[in-house]
């Protein structure tokens, strides 16, 4: 069973990685550079800042908190305990894998740091908006989407390892969302302001 879902990864992971054209390298290059997304964390920022006045520095220190550990946990616990290689470094196909711009990455690669860390901070605020900011949420949903399926497409990782990515960032997203609106409610000094809370209009 194990061996027929590794031959079925692999091929996603070749089939997407073959889709190669000029464009969608220097493209998913990009989309995979966390830099290039700064200015992008500064609208969230200052959408936060406007929306939730009351909110913001909390907000920002429970998504701090938040990437940490899908960070450390990804990177530092599961990719160092599961050890599997990246496609770009698995002797049984890295032959067939293309780099692109040189870019492979480190040895392991199950779970995707990229992956967890989007989805993490993308159902995080989902979480938080409760319903409200629609056009956002759909947003935050295809940004960590292209981000992770950049991974795939540049060789660095197995579609199961994005997958497996996107499941713990969601978990983290949402278990630290709960945990804010629970210090929210019980410990923060905006419960005086009833009105300000993020599910109010």
């Amino acid at each position: 069973m194990f061996e027929k879902l590794q031959s079925i990864d692999a091929a996603l992971l070749l089939f997407f990685n073959h889709l190669n054209n000029p464009v969608f390298d220097f493209f998913f290059f990009w989309i995979s550079n966390k830099w290039i997304w700064l200015p992008f964390y500064g609208f969230l920022a200052w959408f936060l800042q406007k929306r939730y006045p009351y909110r913001f520095l909390s907000v920002l220190f429970f998504i701090g908190i938040m990437i940490v550990l899908s960070d450390q946990i990804s990177s530092s616990l599961i990719k160092n305990t599961v050890m599997r290689l990246r496609p770009c470094h698995d002797p049984m196909i890295g032959s067939e894998v293309r780099i692109v711009n040189g870019y492979c990455g480190g040895m392991y690669g199950f779970v995707s740091s990229h992956a967890a860390n989007v989805f993490a901070l993308a159902t995080f605020l989902i979480v938080f908006f409760r319903g409200r900011h629609k056009r956002l949420q759909k947003v935050l949903l295809i940004w960590a989407s292209v981000v992770s399926f950049s991974r795939i497409y540049l060789g660095a990782h197995y579609p199961g390892d994005v997958i497996g990515g996107a499941i713990l960032g969601s978990l983290i997203g949402v278990s630290l969302a709960k945990t804010y609106r629970y210090y929210d409610v019980n410990f923060s000094a905006n419960r005086k302001h009833p009105s300000k809370h993020p599910h109010s209009s």
